[in-house]
């Protein structure tokens, strides 16, 4: 029984290296090896037709600015689609007042964001475009996003993400800020590693340029809690993995409201701990029997918990191999287990030495192992209750 203890000790030390492993590297490639972004310096003339599709659950609140940054990016012959879908609110009517195109459905039987964008495409079959761009009604849009995101979607003929940003609210606590460097270490840095090495990234669930022949082979009709990684997966299963545009730039906001945040983490956290659960060790096996690159360094990096959990899971195996060790078993869980805590520690201090001064000052490096902490309590949360499944909007007031 022993022995199994301490053999059972050692595949979990293991097993949690490889995702501090693709973090490590990830971030030392982002800091190391990248350069200006010049995807969209191409010289390239043409601008295909685009069609800019916008998700909306009950989003009257903040759809217009997010259509006001749309419109003037756009080009004669483009479109400006937004899904009212199931929503209670009047958000058919602003987004009429803003400009915008605007299709409702009403099905409270398939509730999710796949559903919507489902109903979209659908919409647009009658008139083609050639790419489509999918933003949240949430979001602001930086200027210039929708040519750099079309230009290299039309060069690559390949999916692109651009970067997709969170800030914390105007006076909110620390744990805000320390959030917004967690989202930036997902979103900006991590991909930024990925594209410095010749690899693809994840999508994000809003920035995304598709181009139209691509979308014909994939169901989005689900009511997937995290569509986004499931599309971009699917496209790389289908040999279209995702570039990166870090030139192209989409904000928001997390959520003012206690709950608001919380119920935004669960949702987020819940559907990527069960597509690594559920997913990835079925795409590793295949990109291997593949010999598929892209389609591995993908499930890698989706295999990466977030990363509160994974310093928990580390800190939490490496504490039991050193009690194990002191009882006599073998240090060999106990070292992995510290080699991996030395790279996540030193990987994270070195992308905030260059990617997150600016929102989190030294002074409130403190905050972060309370912020770390009280995600055990998110996680039990997890655990026992669970999250809805469904498409809801998130609270932000």
């Amino acid at each position: 029984m022993l022995v199994i203890f301490s053999h059972l000790l050692l595949v979990v030390a293991a097993l949690l290296a490889i995702p501090v492993a693709v973090l490590f590297f990830e971030i030392i490639a982002a800091i190391t090896l990248t350069r200006e972004d010049r995807s969209v310096r191409s010289g390239h003339n043409y601008r295909p037709r685009v069609a800019v599709l916008v998700p909306a659950h009950n989003e009257s609140a903040g759809l217009q600015p997010t259509i006001a940054d749309i419109k003037p990016q756009l080009r004669g012959g483009d479109r400006l689609l937004v899904v009212a879908d199931n929503c209670s609110d009047d958000t058919a009517a602003v987004a009429a007042a803003a400009g915008a195109e605007v299709i409702e459905r009403k099905d409270l039987c398939k509730i999710g964001k796949g559903y919507a964008l489902d109903w979209g495409f659908r919409h647009l079959s009658a008139d083609v475009p050639e790419i489509v761009i999918i933003i949240d009604a949430d979001c602001r849009v930086a200027v210039g996003t929708i040519d750099r995101l079309t230009t290299v979607c039309a060069l690559t003929h390949r999916p692109v993400q651009a970067l997709d940003l969170m800030t914390a609210p105007d006076q909110s606590p620390i744990n805000y800020q320390v959030a917004e460097f967690a989202w930036r270490v997902k979103n900006w840095v991590r991909p930024l590693g990925l594209k410095a090495l010749n690899l693809p990234c994840q999508l994000m669930g809003t920035g995304m340029a598709l181009p139209w022949e691509q979308i014909c082979s994939i169901n989005l009709a689900s009511g997937q809690i995290v569509e986004d990684l499931k599309l971009g997966l699917d496209l790389t299963v289908a040999g279209r993995a995702p570039l990166f545009c870090p030139s192209a730039v989409v904000t928001s906001q997390f959520p003012s409201s206690n709950e608001g945040a919380s119920t935004q983490r669960q949702r987020w956290e819940r559907g990527h701990v069960g597509m690594i659960l559920k997913v990835a060790p079925r795409l590793i096996c295949l990109a291997l029997a593949r010999r598929n690159m892209d389609l591995f360094a993908i499930a890698l990096d989706m295999a990466v918990p977030p990363l509160s959990l994974l310093a928990l899971l580390t800190i939490g195996t490496g504490t039991i191999a050193a009690v194990a060790s002191l009882f006599g078993f073998s240090s060999a869980a106990l070292i992995i287990s510290a080699t991996s805590f030395t790279a996540l520690l030193t990987s994270v201090f070195l992308c905030w030495l260059k990617y997150g001064r600016d929102i989190l000052p030294p002074r409130a490096l403190v905050a972060v192992a309370p912020f770390i902490l009280a995600k055990l309590h998110l996680y039990r949360r997890l655990l026992l209750r669970g999250v809805p499944q469904h498409w809801s909007r998130t609270d932000r007031n």
